[in-house]
């Protein structure tokens, strides 16, 4: 309480409690505290308003005319706080039980269903309430979107800095590469592309919006490019690994996305000397901290799954 004159919630509880019950050793035990402690406290009430609220007697305890009053308003900011704390207690629990997600699509395919797992485990193993989380992968500019107007509790992104109006943390680092299909000409290319070979290309691409789409401009236009027109525009991480899978023309993805590809000799890095390295950030509106519960717990888990990541590879 900020007056100076009204006293804390137990003292008006025990007070209320005194009027219902009609004895201080009854309205102790409603209240959880002993007949002495309730005795002092009353007291020390009554000092603090100024006024004689109890009057005991051989048979009980009264209120005072003072103290029905006193009474009557306490009950309503008793019942008031109460409302509140229900209202609190039930935005907290609603919170703790459903996440909403966005996700840009990189990381919804390569990283989101792992980070979620980890949190399903995690709250099991804690044996606490396991959190459902609704799951919504987008681009990055509609991600941010979400999180700025309260659709999204938490959005993941990528690009080369921290995006505006927003709180962020960087969760992990990535690199985007240049990959063909194994028979396209580039792949036996042994010299690493110029920015101006690269802006030349007709790429198999993100549309605009996309976080991907938006580090190869940025790259580009540090060098003074644009880029070329896409043979293609795809919505999807996945669709443009597939396209060019197929054959299809090349294309810049997450080296998380195309690494086991690389690997089996699915498709083919092309060098290039652009800088294309970028930040995966978590996202979301309010304190400088991440939101409590299962969204600072799933930022967490991207973090700690990533902390051995160094800066990205050339």
């Amino acid at each position: 309480m900020d007056s100076p004159h009204v006293p804390d919630l137990a003292g008006l509880r025990l007070v209320v409690a005194i009027g219902r019950t009609g004895s201080i050793g009854a309205a102790s035990r409603a209240t959880g505290v002993s007949q002495q402690a309730a005795s002092e406290r009353l007291r020390g009430i009554e000092a603090q308003t100024g006024l004689t609220l109890v009057q005991r007697g051989p048979r009980g305890s009264d209120l005072t005319p003072s103290g029905v009053v006193f009474t009557e308003w306490a009950a309503r900011l008793i019942e008031l706080t109460d409302e509140v704390e229900a209202a609190i207690r039930g935005l907290r629990e609603e919170r703790s039980l459903g996440l909403s997600v966005w996700a840009s699509m990189t990381i919804a395919d390569a990283l989101m269903p792992g980070w979620l797992v980890r949190l399903r485990r995690r709250q099991e193993h804690e044996g606490a309430q396991v959190t459902a989380v609704s799951l919504t992968a987008s681009n990055s500019s509609q991600v941010l979107e979400a999180v700025r107007d309260g659709t999204a509790h938490l959005g993941f992104v990528e690009g080369v800095g921290a995006p505006g109006n927003v709180r962020s943390t960087v969760v992990a680092h990535d690199e985007l590469l240049l990959v063909v299909a194994p028979d396209d000409p580039l792949a036996r290319r042994r010299r690493p592309l110029e920015a101006a070979e690269v802006a030349e290309l007709p790429l198999t691409g993100r549309e605009v919006g996309s976080g991907t789409r938006d580090v190869v401009e940025q790259a580009l236009a540090r060098e003074g490019l644009q880029l070329h027109e896409s043979v293609i525009e795809l919505t999807t991480t996945t669709a443009v690994r597939e396209s060019v899978l197929a054959g299809g023309a090349p294309a810049l993805l997450s080296r998380r996305v195309v690494e086991r590809d690389l690997e089996a000799g699915r498709l083919v890095a092309v060098g290039t000397t652009l800088d294309l390295g970028r930040e995966f950030r978590a996202i979301w509106v309010g304190s400088p901290t991440p939101p409590a519960g299962p969204a600072r717990d799933l930022i967490a888990i991207a973090r700690g799954r990533h902390r051995a990541a160094t800066a990205p590879r050339r």
